[in-house]
């Protein structure tokens, strides 16, 4: 059985590949591991308080180890840190790491690559699977889930704050993916089979939030709805209060 740590984002697609890769035998997952925004203690990308991310896992009963990046990282940073932390998991003897991710050739790519500079083995339960089929499985298993974010240039404020169900992937545009893999949407799990119990919270206010891309004095920007056009990436954030 080797000794496998997991990327745990909080999402959908975590949730159901930790829920397969629970069930497969060759592999123990051991720890969590999760990127998060240290300037604004949530977690990265998904702009979830860290306060519920620590309750989710709790519900899991496995082990989290955060890293933190400011809100401004360039790539180069982000490639040394990681590779910093998964080299300590090398040597506390991890020989795999899991990925929730589902067809992003460059992604998995660069994720192989670097992995593959310190010894580490990725793994990809979801790959190449119909992402409509993997999200009707997802439902279907009892898994819960909101969208915490969304992509202003996909999707608008609506999408946001939207339990993840039949209805919801009705509405979708035909131009966005069911599973949001080009990043049109971010989900907060709150409840399912990989969990003891549900993650209880409150809906609070709703945020459009923009972004130019990281130099090393950029400081983060924030804009208004009449705004984002100016910006080169723009999201929606449903904040989420723990209760």
């Amino acid at each position: 059985m080797h000794k496998t740590y997991f990327n745990w984002s909080s999402g959908k697609d975590s949730s159901l590949a930790l829920y397969k890769i629970l069930a497969d035998s060759e592999y123990k997952i051991s720890t969590l591991l999760t990127t998060v925004n240290s300037d604004f203690e949530r977690v990265s990308m998904h702009g979830l308080r860290i306060e519920l991310l620590e309750q989710q896992v709790k519900s899991i009963g496995l082990p989290l180890h955060k890293i933190a990046f400011p809100a401004q990282v360039t790539m180069e940073d982000y490639s040394n840190t990681m590779r910093t932390e998964v080299t300590q998991l090398k040597q506390d003897g991890y020989t795999h790491g899991v990925f929730g991710d589902i067809f992003l050739e460059d992604l998995r790519a660069y994720r192989d690559e670097q992995l593959a500079e310190v010894g580490i083995k990725g793994v990809y339960p979801l790959w190449k699977k119909d992402t409509k089929a993997l999200l009707k499985e997802f439902i279907d298993l009892g898994f819960k889930a909101i969208t915490v974010c969304v992509n202003a240039k996909h999707l608008d404020k609506q999408f946001c704050g939207r339990v993840i169900d039949a209805s919801f992937i009705e509405d979708l545009p035909d131009t966005v993916d069911v599973c949001g893999e080009n990043g049109e949407f971010h989900t907060f799990v709150y409840d399912g089979p990989i969990f003891k119990k549900p993650i209880p919270f409150t809906i609070g206010e709703k945020v459009l939030r923009g972004y130019h891309k990281a130099t090393n004095d950029d400081d983060n920007c924030f804009v208004d709805e009449d705004e984002q056009k100016n910006w080169d990436t723009a999201f929606w954030y449903c904040d989420l209060l723990p209760t």
